[in-house]
């Protein structure tokens, strides 16, 4: 199906998200979308699967005009869209989300839908148990249970937003198979990403928006330096981990046991020095977000202990751990991290230190212009956080961590950012551990792990094992991942 998009415009109040985008993806091809956060390039896909109206402008498929009142009849019309957090119902099992939009019926074949569901899984290389609650699958696994959930009910355009933001590299490679066999089976996919490496790899073209316009486009094996150019108007250097004179213990783990119903991590120790950065990864549900909760206070372990600062915290409440000087950023933007229905303002009204009888709004406002600038957050104090992108909303996180904090604690920092907002906080966090601030983050990117790391720690099936991250080499590195070393 040929996909048109001409001259659509899409403001939010005064902001204009597009700005009179222009854009055709010919049938049977996978086309990129990049741009920075931002950029505009989740409204305009929002636009054309339906779950936003434009201001202006014609969206055409096969070349005639349509315009979709709900995301419902864009599905109806060919045209579905995977968003970058999975609109799933997590409390439900998986054969039930699988139903979701299809025709209803006067009895209902379970086994028949069943077999349905399994015969698509099978047919992608994708593992899902029908009777699985959702919420006990990974973020891949609910992204592969809506793609062939989307083409059960038909769809020939399937648009796919930040789909590897928070996916083992497994997944990934499962997924790009997946949209290969798709193309080639006469479907269109829109890959809207800021990852460049990603978009050269697998798409043919590549469009490029940048506030809001179409900033070019070009063949995906075109030069890189033309693609950042176009994102971001001028071309930039990577950072690397910077040179930190590592200071006294400030953190330790003493033979701690950590368990859940699905897992157990037992006897992990660990000292972190002032200005170090340790990284954390594994295979999806290894343990790794397992222990970073038992260091912030959010799971107490069986047995162990954990020092932070001279004091011993086991056992005692998250409150706690934060005035002991430690800072935690969750991966769960707005399912753990931020609320809901409030604003940028209301949530720094919320992490104030010192709070007042009465809530000062003029300090809160001020408070959120500051962060805003020195995060670079595309929002205003008024804005509720649930209207910011995707990284918006990941920047946001971090301008909500305490300033001066002993111990940083993160899931997937950079989840979402464009590459020149991956380096602008790398050297925020940074400039922090220069001060002494220790960081534990988990990432699933090897490269972040290797360039800004001091040691890794990698954990597999509960096992962990710890590599120093200078001299390390990504083939070693996802050797490890995988399980090679752990018996």
């Amino acid at each position: 199906m040929k996909v048109e998009l001409k001259n659509i415009h899409k403001h939010f109040g005064p902001i204009p998200a597009n700005d009179g985008v222009t854009l055709t993806v010919e049938p049977g091809t996978l086309h990129g979308l990049l741009g920075e956060n931002g950029a505009g390039k989740s409204t305009l896909m929002k636009v054309l699967s339906g779950f936003l109206s434009p201001d202006r402008g014609e969206i055409l498929l096969d070349g005639k005009t349509v315009r979709f009142h709900s995301p419902a009849e864009a599905v109806a019309l060919g045209v579905g869209m995977l968003h970058q957090d999975p609109l799933d119902f997590p409390a439900l099992r998986v054969i039930d989300n699988f139903l979701l939009g299809s025709p209803r019926e006067f009895l209902l074949d379970r086994k028949h839908h069943k077999d349905r569901l399994n015969e698509l899984a099978d047919r992608f290389g994708f593992k899902l148990d029908p009777e699985a609650r959702v919420s006990d699958l990974s973020i891949g696994e609910r992204q592969q249970l809506e793609i062939i959930r989307l083409l059960a009910l038909g769809v020939s355009v399937l648009i796919l937003d930040e789909p590897t933001t928070a996916i083992s590299a497994q997944q990934r490679e499962n997924l790009f198979n997946a949209l290969n066999r798709l193309t080639g089976e006469g479907k269109t996919i829109l890959f809207v990403s800021h990852k460049l490496d990603e978009v050269k790899g697998l798409c043919g073209k590549v469009t490029v928006l940048a506030h809001g316009k179409v900033a070019g486009e070009a063949a995906a094996d075109c030069p890189t330096e033309e693609l950042v150019k176009m994102m971001f108007g001028q071309a930039f250097t990577i950072g690397k981990r910077c040179e930190v004179t590592l200071g006294e213990p400030i953190f330790e783990l003493q033979d701690i046991t950590l368990s859940d119903w699905r897992l157990e991590v037992k006897g992990l120790s660990l000292k972190v020095r002032e200005g170090e950065v340790v990284g954390l990864t594994g295979l999806e549900g290894s343990g790794q977000q397992m222990v970073l909760r038992g260091c912030a206070g959010l799971l107490k372990p069986s047995v162990g202990r954990i020092w932070i600062d001279h004091q011993d915290l086991t056992g005692r409440p998250y409150q706690d751990f934060i005035e002991a000087g430690v800072g935690y950023m969750p991966a769960g933007r707005l399912e753990e991290g931020l609320i809901a229905g409030m604003t940028l303002a209301e949530h720094m009204a919320l992490i104030e230190t010192n709070p007042a009888f009465f809530i000062d709004w003029n300090r809160a406002g001020e408070k959120a212009s500051q962060r805003i600038r020195e995060f670079n957050i595309k929002g205003q104090p008024t804005t509720l956080v649930e209207g910011l992108s995707g990284g918006n909303q990941q920047r946001t996180l971090l301008s909500l961590l305490p300033p001066q904090p002993k111990l940083l604690l993160m899931e997937h920092p950079t989840r979402g950012l464009d590459m020149e907002s991956v380096e602008y906080i790398w050297r925020l966090l940074q400039a922090r551990t220069r001060e002494g601030t220790a960081i534990l983050f988990i990432s699933s990117d090897p490269e972040e792990l290797l360039d800004r790391s001091d040691r890794i720690l990698i954990f597999f099936g509960g096992k962990v094992k710890v590599m120093d991250a200078c001299g390390a080499s990504l083939f070693q590195l996802g050797e490890s991942i995988g399980g090679k070393g752990f018996g």
